[in-house]
């Protein structure tokens, strides 16, 4: 095996992971469609508690640093939080 080859691994892995980033992105949108629909409020501080400690607990499972899964999930979050508030508010995301 050559570092290419080992990159090229590593690559489709990054492919892999973006792609379900992209799909969690879009259930999100449906999310937000859903909250609209329902007059559910966007911000639910109970639900990111439960994201975090899901990730906290997968981290520790696994051996990935628990700070970083919690940065890690604090961007995705944010950038979930922003494109549901775009749909709630009525403008596509």
């Amino acid at each position: 095996m050559t570092i290419e080859d080992l990159r090229a691994e590593l690559d489709a892995i990054d492919e892999r992971f973006l792609e379900e980033l992209r799909a969690r992105v879009e259930k999100c949108v449906e999310i937000g469609h859903f909250k609209r629909a329902n007059d559910v409020p966007m911000m639910q501080p109970h639900r990111i508690g439960i994201v975090q400690e899901r990730a906290a607990r997968f981290g520790a499972r696994h051996g990935i640093n628990q700070d970083f899964l919690h940065r890690l999930y604090d961007l995705i979050i944010a950038e979930t939080c922003r494109v549901e508030d775009l749909v709630i508010g009525g403008s596509e995301a």
